[in-house]
């Protein structure tokens, strides 16, 4: 489960934007392109996916089909490794042991 902020931060990703993912839209920490990305990521996250045209249509022109493209699959397959992780209560496997893992919080069910 931690591998993600481990390799996040491998790319070049500080320990501030990761302790400030949860508040992206007003954190200084990002840009707005890093918002829209972040916001997508968010929304296609949740279920339902809801993602407004008008989102798509400003990450389109910034950053183009083929890159909107990629960045959608990387999130599902994001998305199906961590629910494929929760479906099989896996814990953090030490990849980041002293750094930072942002996790949602697990909701029990009946």
């Amino acid at each position: 489960m931690d591998i993600g902020s481990a390799l996040s931060r491998q790319a070049g990703i500080s320990e501030h934007e990761l302790a400030e993912l949860p508040s992206y839209r007003t954190s200084d920490a990002f840009d707005e392109l890093d918002r829209q990305v972040i916001e997508l990521a968010e929304r296609l996250t949740a279920t339902p996916a809801d993602v407004p045209d008008e989102l798509y249509g400003r990450l389109r022109q910034a950053i183009g089909e083929d890159a909107l493209v990629e960045l959608a699959a990387e999130i599902a397959w994001e998305n199906y490794r961590a629910r494929f992780n929760r479906a099989f209560d896996l814990q953090a496997q030490g990849y980041s042991e002293g750094g930072f893992c942002v996790l949602p919080a697990r909701t029990p069910t009946p």
